[in-house]
């Protein structure tokens, strides 16, 4: 048995605002909500976006002939401590990968490390190690890699292993499970690959509601994803965790869809729906098609359904996508209701042509 509930105002897409967009920051733009409801879904975002999302960091490293972390290295300026600080800057970023499981054991990243005189005479004496010396190629890729680890005096030769795993938030060494190997010092990691995320509500409108929620997320993060994969993954965690509570359904709901709202008038639905179809820019395919099937107007198209649209000679689903698309940025859509503007399929036509006599004489 289902239960009907009334219309809940959603927002149909998500804008990225291109003009705030600064290097890993982006602000997102959803609209419009129901009273409250942007509060409700943006500090749900915000909280996981900050707390949940995972990341790769170095949680160990082992460097030949140093066994704790306190030691100096001979031809080194700084100490293993100094050394520990920086690899916790390190940024690391998991390439996207085909397999859709894998193991998540830490991977160790092995390098001998071979400063040489020359080296040390062409830059000056010391040569500044950084991080893309020690990783190399690998699983991950370096997003600071210009990240200096420590510098060199001396000609050396010594194998460093760093130890990277996958984590979410921020790990004390102490809480690292992994069995500490020979020489192996372990170092604290920030697994959070998200350093900012703000999020406001503002009220909007929808034809005559104008307390209605626009959200606006703010999301900034260290590079190691891009606030759009934050955002995404984010919302995939939150849908995997109401999932559960779906087993509570006694009774399932329906929601009234309403009837058409738009921004404006009748005046300004109609000057909309009486354009003709080669008037908002069509491919010369679609345009054809329309014509013949006596489409002429918008009015006429909107009111057909998509299933309808589709039984057209020669009209396939790239014509279909590109015709929902012109209609979307119209703020119309494919098999709308307009009954409440006394609009049907079967007078569609004479509407049109009463509006367009009837403006003419308004006119004159």
């Amino acid at each position: 048995m289902a239960v009907k509930y009334g219309k809940f105002e959603l927002p149909t897409k998500i804008t990225v605002d291109e003009s705030s967009r600064s290097g890993n920051f982006v602000r997102f733009i959803a609209e419009p909500f129901e009273k409250g409801f942007g509060h409700t879904v943006g500090n749900a975002l915000r909280r996981i976006i900050l707390g949940s999302l995972e990341a790769p960091a170095i949680m160990s490293v082992r460097i030949e002939g140093v066994s704790h972390e306190y030691m100096a290295i001979e031809g080194v300026i700084e100490d293993m401590t100094h050394i520990v600080l920086n690899l916790k800057n390190a940024l690391l970023r998991k390439l996207p990968t085909d397999e859709e499981s894998g193991s998540r054991e830490p991977k160790v990243i092995s390098k001998v490390l071979d400063i040489t005189g020359a080296m040390l005479d062409k830059h000056q004496g010391q040569y500044a190690v950084t991080l893309k010396d020690l990783i190399g190629v690998s699983d991950f890729d370096v997003v600071n890699s210009e990240l200096v680890i420590f510098n060199v005096t001396k000609p050396m030769t010594r194998k460093i292993d760093l130890k990277v795993s996958m984590g979410r938030g921020y790990v004390p060494s102490e809480r690292h499970p992994q069995e500490k190997g020979v020489d192996e010092i372990i170092i604290d990691s920030a697994f959070s690959p998200v350093r900012l995320v703000n999020y406001f509500v503002e009220n909007t409108r929808v034809g005559q509601d104008t307390d209605l929620d626009r959200l606006i997320l703010e999301v900034t993060t260290d590079g190691r994803i891009t606030p759009e994969e934050a955002l995404s993954f984010a919302t995939q965690i939150g849908v995997l965790h109401l999932q559960v509570f779906d087993q509570l359904k006694f009774h399932s709901l329906t929601f009234d869809k309403g009837e058409v709202e738009l921004n404006t008038d009748r005046d300004a639905l109609m000057a909309k729906l009486v354009l003709k179809i080669n008037e908002i820019e069509l491919s010369v395919r679609s345009t054809n098609c329309l014509s013949g099937a006596s489409i002429e107007t918008i009015a006429e198209l909107v009111v057909m359904p998509e299933s309808e649209m589709l039984k057209f000679r020669n009209f396939g689903k790239k014509s279909l996508n590109e015709i929902k698309a012109k209609l979307e940025e119209m703020g119309l859509s494919l098999g709308m209701d307009l009954t409440k503007f006394g609009i049907t399929r079967d007078n569609v036509k004479q509407i049109v042509q009463d509006y367009l006599t009837e403006k003419a004489g308004t006119q004159v």
